[in-house]
């Protein structure tokens, strides 16, 4: 259901949130990259769509690297989502059937899929995530 672009923004915003909760300001793209096990190149196209959002800071320069710019604590699975990639929703019925003035029965299991989807990710917060009770942690170095 999710792309690999959502999925890669995701890891880096975790990761950038685990870096900045063990107290260090910024990550470097190199070092993101290897720990999020994210291709170098992708990461560059991912940052600047959560760059552009208002999610994430860069800085340049030998100091620079990626931090992010709100707190783990308000910071959604959804926001992120919506930064990159946002889960469609449907307002019509997309078959253009005269007879279908609203959405149709399946269009409209559909959209209530992904209201559902939607709902859940905003419950979830990025610093949750780090502090979950599972015995596997999220990406960190």
């Amino acid at each position: 259901m999710l792309s690999a672009t959502t999925e890669y923004a995701l890891r880096a915003v975790t990761c950038l949130a685990g870096q900045q909760a063990c107290g260090k300001l910024s990550c470097a793209a190199n070092e993101l990259a290897i720990v999020t096990k994210i291709p170098r190149r992708y990461l560059h196209r991912v940052m600047q769509r959560l760059v552009a959002s208002g999610l994430v800071e860069s800085q340049r320069g030998s100091q620079g690297g990626y931090a992010l710019k709100q707190d783990a604590k308000v910071l959604t699975i959804l926001d992120v989502v919506n930064a990159v990639e946002p889960l469609p929703r449907i307002c019509s019925c997309p078959l253009n059937l005269e007879s279908h003035t609203s959405l149709c029965p399946l269009h409209t299991e559909l959209d209530r899929a992904y209201a559902a989807c939607e709902a859940a990710f905003q419950k979830v917060t990025i610093h949750d995530l780090l502090n979950s009770a599972g015995p596997i942690t999220p990406l960190q170095p």
